[in-house]
């Protein structure tokens, strides 16, 4: 995470425009880079599905952005040509499989514009099922010291340490509130991503008190998985939209694993195996367990008419 850090501290320079117009950064880049040339390394034979592709960065217009994502990997050690660290990036433009790894090299770029929260998120996936997650968070816990990272694997539990110290690690746990009235609710910065309007109607029918916690990407997750929220509510604004799947194996699996509970609003585990988007799946419900049925009804109790769908929960 020292080069995402790095390109945090001098942004201004180090934006291009996506075709669907979302920002990107150096960091996206040259993130995807290194972990894709990493699983390479160990897993070769492992697919990636990431989040960018490097179809603009070979463009000779952009041949001056290239070069800045060299820099920044020459930076942490890492010294490449243009060519190969395109070829990198592109090593997650795979196709889900039996067997794959899901990136999404910078999760929540606008909050990493803002010098908000981002993560770096990474999951194994097999037969559709989440079995290991490592989640990056520069801006939880110390962020001078860069921050933490979080990790599970499928029936082993959840650990976080320090960013760098992976022996001072300590094991993951949700928070074990029943009483809705201390609740607290994260959410979305970006109202384009979670129906602000909806949560507030949710919160005020479960009797939360305060003001819910709005910070960008997966490390909503981290916060409920260690105890600092009982609640993460990810509403979908429209019943066309579909969740990417590299937004949320990671965070789910580390959730679970801290003794949490994941769903889509309906109550249905989120389904892996069903290519690049969570297409059976309508928005996110992440609670610490205890308060899951109860936050799922006033969930569904708010649900428009539109969005139903033919979900149910027991």
């Amino acid at each position: 995470m020292a080069l995402c850090r790095s390109v945090q501290g001098s942004i201004d320079d180090a934006v291009l425009e996506k075709d669907d117009r979302s920002p990107v950064t150096v960091a996206d880049y040259g993130s995807q880079a290194l972990v894709c040339r990493s699983l390479a390394a160990s897993r070769p034979s492992d697919p990636v599905v990431a989040e960018e592709e490097a179809g603009a960065l070979r463009r000779p217009e952009q041949s001056t952005f290239l070069a800045r994502v060299g820099r920044e990997l020459a930076s942490v050690g890492v010294e490449a040509e243009g060519k190969t660290i395109c070829d990198w990036i592109d090593r997650g433009s795979s196709q889900p499989c039996q067997r794959f790894w899901t990136l999404d090299p910078i999760d929540g770029t606008k909050g990493f514009l803002r010098k908000g929260h981002y993560a770096v998120a990474l999951a194994l996936i097999i037969d559709g099922r989440v079995e290991v997650a490592a989640l990056g968070c520069p801006q939880l816990g110390d962020p001078a010291a860069g921050g933490l990272v979080y990790w599970a694997v499928k029936d082993q539990g959840a650990r976080v340490a320090p960013v760098g110290n992976p022996n001072d690690s300590r094991p993951v746990q949700v928070s074990d509130c029943q009483d809705m009235r201390l609740a607290r609710l994260c959410e979305s910065v970006e109202s384009a991503h979670s129906a602000h309007d909806r949560s507030a109607r949710i919160a005020e029918d479960l009797g939360l008190g305060g003001q819910p916690v709005r910070l960008d990407s997966q490390a909503k997750y981290a916060t409920v998985a260690d105890g600092a929220a009982e609640i993460y509510l990810r509403l979908p604004v429209n019943d066309t939209y579909r969740e990417k799947i590299w937004d949320h194996a990671a965070g789910a699996l580390v959730v679970s694993e801290a003794g949490g509970q994941v769903s889509d609003t309906h109550g249905r585990p989120l389904d892996f195996s069903l290519g690049r988007t969570l297409s059976a799946n309508r928005g996110v419900v992440v609670t610490n367990g205890p308060l899951h049925e109860r936050v799922l009804d006033a969930v569904l109790a708010s649900t428009p008419s539109d969005q139903h769908g033919d979900g149910n929960h027991d």
